[in-house]
């Protein structure tokens, strides 16, 4: 009988050690995006010495990337729906690895501006797939805490382009800045090899047809074999292939390729999936505009508006964002089951809204006595910025990808993903093109009151819509938003296939 209780613990540890692993190694195309944002925080004020560039072109440069991820993004979920989860995250690595040497051996604005371009590709197949995969290789049980990988990565990367601000800065003007971009390929190259080793996500083996492949993976991250089998039967169900059907290979429609998954999100969807698609576009939208890039790619220009004037003080504070950053995504990491996602985002949102007060008002009072010392105002400064992420880290950083990756049926996944990375990219995009513009024209205090205002608009729309999810199936969320299970069976069999062998 110990034996027996010794080897399902085993068991059990064995599966949730590979599941582990395998979203270590998805999330770590995350790291590329978070180091590129916090490398550029400190990059681009040597970049704009030494390449004689203008405020707008920094606001470009800073900003640009995520535009350009737009079409990483569209791509990547209609051809993660083709060739498989695994084989994107390759294209991800390869074709950031490309763009971070391009920036890193740039020598003008226009070559740097092509390497923004290749990169930001690179990142939008990143932000796309790490979640998705993720999520359908995790078992209920423990979802939200691999789901929330992704975010824990960017901010590891975020820290890491920090530190390196800070370490860097003291080499020679026109090679410090080159080697900070450069070394973002680093990453690249380990998740590259790292890939060799991770299975496909069992629920697009399903939608190919492949029922044996898919129970083979699902029995190394499941703690039982009859969990295994419950899951698979699941995930047959939601794809429309009968539950008898017990055959290694069966055909099934092309549909499973991603065609009409946009009719069917935008253009005709039912009411439950028109309120899942715009649950995920809200909540991406609202992680944007409440003004969290402008924190983290602008954090020394706010610490120069807030007093803090020698850069390398500036820099200083700047990696104690990122390390607080870092310390309170693992904290969701470890939360997100326990206490399930809305807990986590009210909180972390009603936190941020409380934070964006303090440093609006802290800047205020600094932008209205330019001449005078007001320590309490830098201290107030200082100290909002450091709640703001790590409220931010605790709620809409990891909820947004872990709550969009979970309502969206398995046929609509990627690509519904994929449009809501989109809209995160574009906004996150906007935010970091405009920040300097907009404290300009209505003063830097003023533009945190305006992301308060809309952080709190983000806080009632979470309140009012958005239902919990945690320790659900993927298959059983879909009737939280009205998804009735025989609306579950989106994808049509072939004739000859819906006998199924039994």
């Amino acid at each position: 009988m110990a034996n027996v209780e010794s080897g399902q613990s085993d068991k059990r540890v064995s599966a949730k050690t590979f599941a582990l692993v395998c979203g270590i190694l998805a999330s770590m195309t995350s790291i590329v995006l978070g180091y590129d944002i916090g490398v550029m925080s400190g990059a681009t004020l040597f970049i704009k010495e030494d390449l004689k560039i203008s405020d707008t072109q920094v606001e470009i440069i800073s900003g640009v990337l995520n535009l350009y991820s737009l079409i990483g993004s569209f791509a990547a979920g209609r051809i993660s729906d083709i060739i498989g989860r695994r084989f994107t995250i390759v294209i991800a690595a390869a074709i950031f690895f490309a763009g971070a040497i391009l920036m890193g051996l740039a020598t003008n604005f226009s070559f740097l501006m092509v390497g923004r371009f290749v990169a930001g590709i690179g990142v939008g197949f990143a932000m796309m797939i790490a979640p998705v995969y993720t999520t359908e290789v995790a078992p209920a049980a423990y979802r939200g805490f691999l789901s929330s990988f992704p975010e824990v990565f960017i901010n590891i990367g975020i820290l890491l382009g920090y530190v390196s601000n800070y370490f860097l800065s003291k080499l020679r003007l026109d090679l410090g800045w080159r080697i900070m971009l450069g070394i973002g390929a680093v990453p690249a190259v380990f998740l590259g090899i790292g890939v060799l080793f991770m299975p496909e996500s069992p629920r697009w083996l399903v939608l190919q047809g492949r029922l044996k492949d898919a129970q083979t993976v699902l029995e190394k991250t499941s703690e039982t074999e009859e969990e295994a089998m419950v899951r698979l039967l699941e995930i047959k169900k939601a794809v429309g292939i009968p539950e008898s059907c017990t055959d290694d290979r069966v055909a099934v429609s092309k549909k499973n390729q991603g065609k009409g998954v946009w009719k069917e999100l935008i253009f005709k969807p039912s009411p439950p999936v028109r309120r899942i698609f715009l649950s995920a576009l809200a909540i991406h939208f609202f992680q944007q505009a409440s003004g969290i890039d402008s924190v983290v790619l602008y954090s020394p220009r706010i610490f120069e508006k807030a007093g803090i004037h020698d850069k390398n003080a500036s820099l200083g504070a700047t990696v104690a964002v990122g390390f607080v950053k870092t310390v309170f995504i693992l904290v969701a990491t470890f939360s997100l089951d326990r206490f399930g996602r809305r807990p986590l985002l009210l909180t972390g949102t009603g936190g941020m809204i409380l934070s964006l007060l303090g440093l609006a008002v802290g800047l205020t009072v600094i932008d209205q006595h330019p001449a005078a010392k007001i320590p309490w105002a830098v201290g107030l400064c200082v100290s909002s910025v450091l709640f703001y992420v790590a409220f931010f880290s605790i709620g809409q950083g990891p909820i947004t990808w872990v709550y969009t990756s979970e309502i969206f049926p398995i046929r609509l996944r990627a690509q519904g993903v994929s449009i809501g990375v989109a809209l995160n990219r574009t906004m996150s995009g906007i935010i970091g093109m405009t920040f300097i513009s907009l404290y300009k024209a209505i003063t830097i205090g003023g533009s945190f009151f305006l992301y308060m205002g809309i952080a709190a608009v983000g806080w009632i729309f979470f309140y009012t819509c958005l239902p919990e999810t945690g320790g659900k199936s993927l298959e059983e969320i879909g009737m939280l938003f009205g998804l009735k299970p025989e609306e579950m069976k989106e994808v049509e069999m072939p004739t000859e296939s819906k006998g199924g062998a039994s």
